[in-house]
């Protein structure tokens, strides 16, 4: 048997794997929590809305909806780096806090 055909099936079951393991893909909305700043004094706007990660109910990864839980609740009321008012996609991400069960206080008027 040729060994070319067999490629794409390893490489279809490796990404299945991948998928069954909880990994998401890099641009499946990953909230950016400012890594390098530990204590960050602002927030950056939001790129990407929240990816299944964060939305995909008991299939969400827990340690992706922690550091959310996690981020919001020690940042969530400060003002943005750029002095702007919050992005659409910004807004996504503190209400899906909120439907996570967090307490709104931790995310005023975003």
């Amino acid at each position: 048997m040729p060994r070319r055909p067999l490629l794409p099936l390893a490489a279809l079951l490796g990404a299945l794997a991948l998928a069954v393991a909880g990994c998401s893909a890099p641009d499946d909305g990953l909230l950016d929590t400012q890594p390098g700043d530990p204590s960050p004094v602002c927030l950056v706007h939001q790129k990407q809305p929240p990816g299944s990660r964060y939305t995909a109910g008991k299939q969400a990864d827990p340690q992706s909806v922690r550091e959310l839980l996690r981020y919001y609740t020690a940042n969530g009321t400060k003002g943005f780096c750029d002095g702007r008012e919050p992005t659409g996609t910004d807004r996504r991400w503190t209400d899906l806090y909120r439907r996570l069960g967090a307490a709104s206080r931790h995310a005023a008027g975003r």
